[in-house]
C-alpha cells in the first residue's frame, strides 16, 4: 500500500532574508499585513494542506560583531510579529488548515503557555500545534535577563519537566466536566477538575488550568531536536518530529536515532512521523524552476550571510581566522554552548572534520546555505515529487514535509498548491479531501 505524506507549509522567512523584494514578492502590501496572511491561508487550505507553521525568535540578532545594527540593515531574522494573534485572524477565513505556533521552553511557564494553548485551540476550532523549542541565541537571552546562555544539555532537561506540567495542566480539566445545566444552573463538576501539585527542578505549580478543556485535548506537539540530547527529548515531548533540512545520509540518521530514541521510552517507532523542511521551487518548466531559484543567491549582501549562521548557530563567526580546520570549529561552538548541529555540522558531513578552509570559502558555503539555495529543490511538479519520494521512503514513509523557503510570496506556495499538489495527488501520496475538522484528525489520519 502507498504511504501518503502530510504537507505543511513554513512561513518563517517569507518576508526576510530579502525575500520581500523579489520579483511578485508582497503584491501591494508590507509585512505584517494580516490580509497576506489572510490570503496565504486560503491558497494553503484549497492545497488541502496540513497547516501553516512558524518558527519564531524574540530577540534582535546581534551575535555578529556584538551588534545588531546589519541584522535591522538587512533584514536578517528580523522583523518578526508572534504568531498567535495572526494564526487567529487565519483560523477565521478557513475550516480545515491547522496552525503551528513556536515558543521557547526556556524563558516562558507552563502555566501560561499550557493556559495560551488551550485558549487557542478553542478559538481555532481544534487546530492548533504547540511547536516546542528550547532557545541557543544570545540576543533572545538577552531579553529575558540572561548574561549567557544555559547549557546545552539543562535546556532539554527544563523543556521536558516544562512539557509534564503542561500535560498535567491539560489533563486536569476532564473533557466532560462542563455541565452548563441551566435548570440547576451547575457549570461544571467539581470531582472532574484536579490539582497538578507538581514540585520538580524548573518548576513548581499548584494547579488546576482555569480553562474548559480544549477541542483536541491538548495542542499537537511539535519538537525538533536534532543533537544526541535533542533527539531523546524530541522522543519524549513530541506526537510529530519536525527535522531540518539537512543532506539525506543524515535525515537517515536522524530517523534511525529518532526511532531508538522512542523504542527506549516503550513507544512504537512506527507512530512517530517526521516532518522534513524542504525548501522548493516549483514551476511548469525546469527552465523556469531554476531561474526562480537563482535568484536566491542576490537576496542578502555578505554582511547579511554573516549575521544568519552567527543568529542561528550563536557563535560569531565574524572572528573566525584565516584559515581553520571544521573540527576545530565545531568544538569551539560547543565550548561556547551554542547549536552543535546546522550549518557547520553540515559542512563536516560533507568536507570532514579535519578539513580546513579559509574564511572567504566558509562564506561561500554559508551563502549557500543561509539564501536555502543549496537544499532547494526547483523543478517541474513531477521532479519535485520525484525527490520528495525519494527522501519519504528513505526516511521510513512516516510523516512528510514542511515546504517553505520559497522565493516570494503567494506565487510559490499558489504553485505548490496548483502544480505539486495535483502531482502527488495523482502519484496516490497525497490527500484528496480532509477527512477531519481537526488538526490531530487529519496529521494523523494514516
Amino acid at each position: 500500500m502507498i504511504k501518503r505524506m502530510h504537507l505543511a507549509f513554513d512561513l518563517s522567512y517569507i518576508h526576510m532574508e530579502g525575500r520581500w523584494r523579489m520579483p511578485g514578492a508582497w503584491p501591494g502590501r508590507r509585512y505584517p499585513d494580516v490580509a497576506m496572511f489572510e490570503e496565504i491561508a486560503r491558497i494553503a487550505e484549497r492545497g488541502l494542506l496540513d497547516m501553516l507553521f512558524s518558527g519564531d525568535g524574540t530577540g534582535v540578532p546581534s551575535t555578529w560583531q556584538g551588534s545588531r545594527d546589519a541584522a535591522v540593515r538587512w533584514g536578517v531574522s528580523w522583523p518578526r510579529q508572534d504568531l498567535a494573534p495572526l494564526a487567529v485572524a487565519m483560523s477565521r477565513v478557513t475550516r480545515h488548515l491547522g496552525f503551528g505556533v513556536t515558543y521557547s521552553t526556556t524563558f516562558m511557564h507552563p502555566y501560561y503557555l499550557a493556559r495560551l494553548f488551550n485558549s487557542l485551540d478553542h478559538v481555532t476550532g481544534g487546530r492548533i500545534a504547540f511547536n516546542v523549542i528550547t532557545s541557543t541565541r544570545r540576543s533572545d537571552y538577552a531579553n529575558y535577563g540572561y548574561d549567557d546562555l544555559v547549557d546545552h544539555d539543562e535546556r532539554y532537561d527544563r523543556m521536558e519537566e516544562f512539557i509534564d506540567v503542561c500535560r498535567a495542566l491539560w489533563n486536569s480539566v476532564e473533557p466532560d466536566a462542563m455541565l452548563w445545566d441551566h435548570e440547576t444552573g451547575v457549570v461544571g463538576d467539581p470531582a472532574k477538575v484536579h490539582d497538578v501539585e507538581h514540585r520538580g527542578r524548573f518548576f513548581k505549580v499548584e494547579g488546576p488550568l482555569n480553562t474548559p478543556p480544549s477541542p483536541q485535548g491538548r495542542p499537537v506537539l511539535l519538537q525538533a531536536g536534532s543533537s544526541p540530547r535533542g533527539i531523546r527529548a524530541c522522543a519524549y515531548v513530541a506526537d510529530m518530529a519536525f527535522g531540518p533540512d539537512m543532506p539525506l545520509q543524515l535525515q537517515i540518521a536522524q530517523r534511525k536515532a529518532l526511532d531508538e530514541a522512542v523504542a527506549a521510552l516503550g513507544r512504537d517507532p512506527q507512530t512517530m512521523g517526521i516532518v522534513w523542511q524542504q525548501p522548493c521551487v516549483v514551476a511548469e518548466t525546469e527552465r523556469e524552476a531554476l531561474a526562480r531559484r537563482e535568484l536566491l543567491l542576490d537576496a542578502i549582501p555578505a554582511e547579511g550571510v554573516g549575521v544568519y549562521l552567527s543568529h542561528n548557530s550563536g557563535y560569531d563567526f565574524s572572528k573566525l581566522p584565516r584559515r581553520f580546520t571544521l573540527g576545530q570549529l565545531h568544538r569551539e561552538i560547543i565550548a561556547g554552548q551554542a547549536s552543535p548541529g546546522g550549518f557547520v555540522r553540515e559542512l563536516i558531513a560533507k568536507f570532514g572534520a579535519d578539513a580546513e578552509l579559509t574564511r572567504e570559502e566558509f562564506f561561500d558555503q554559508g551563502r549557500l546555505f543561509a539564501t536555502s539555495y543549496a537544499r532547494t529543490i526547483a523543478g517541474t511538479p513531477a521532479q519535485v515529487a520525484d525527490c520528495l519520494e525519494e527522501a519519504f521512503e528513505a526516511t521510513g514513509s512516516r510523516g512528510g514535509f514542511m515546504l517553505g523557503h520559497v522565493v516570494s510570496m503567494p506565487g510559490d506556495l499558489a504553485a505548490i498548491v496548483d502544480l505539486l499538489v495535483p502531482e502527488l495527488q495523482r502519484r496516490g501520496r497525497f490527500r484528496r479531501e480532509y477527512t477531519g475538522s481537526r488538526l490531530r484528525d487529519n496529521l494523523f489520519d494514516d
